[in-house]
């Protein structure tokens, strides 16, 4: 198949309602690999006050996005989340706190953001647990996790080892 499209990934855009260049800066702020794009702004003539802010071209940790300030008709739910890879506490503690400020823990890692963005934070170890050939240490580090808000990695791992 032949296409004009680029061939560097996907681009995800989130719709915010007024509150696309504050998201687009906070997001920035709390992942590594993360810049702000271009910003386009409304015209006269459009939807929203001519001058505001339209759109805001964004990477974090590596990923691209555009945030949208397209108005109140549509909102965030935990259909759509995005994960974020932990390799330990720290790093666990970290994305979680900064999250969650303004927002609201969930259940099993997930969270909601000020904005009603959902995100997952998941430690990378997790998988290899819930995968493990051993019956017994799967089903106990997922009894663990089920019952936790944020993860705690030191209790999961004594969970998945019996202890």
């Amino acid at each position: 198949m032949t296409t004009d499209a680029p061939t560097d990934g996907f681009t995800t855009c989130l719709w915010f309602d007024g509150k696309a260049e504050e998201a687009a800066h906070l997001y920035v702020s709390i992942f590594k690999n993360s810049s702000i794009g271009r910003v386009t702004h409304y015209g006269e003539g459009a939807p929203q006050p001519a001058g505001s802010v339209l759109t805001v071209e964004f990477t974090a940790f590596g990923q691209k996005f555009v945030a949208l300030n397209g108005g109140p008709m549509f909102k965030f739910t935990e259909a759509v989340s995005f994960q974020i890879p932990c390799e330990n506490q720290e790093d666990i503690d970290y994305y979680w706190a900064k999250l969650t400020e303004g927002g609201e823990p969930g259940p099993c890692g997930w969270l909601k953001d000020k904005y009603g963005l959902s995100w997952q934070v998941v430690p990378t170890r997790l998988i290899d647990m819930i995968t493990d050939p051993d019956p017994a240490k799967v089903a106990r580090a997922t009894e663990s996790f089920m019952a936790m808000g944020k993860f705690d990695l030191a209790a999961l791992e004594k969970a998945f080892a019996g202890e």
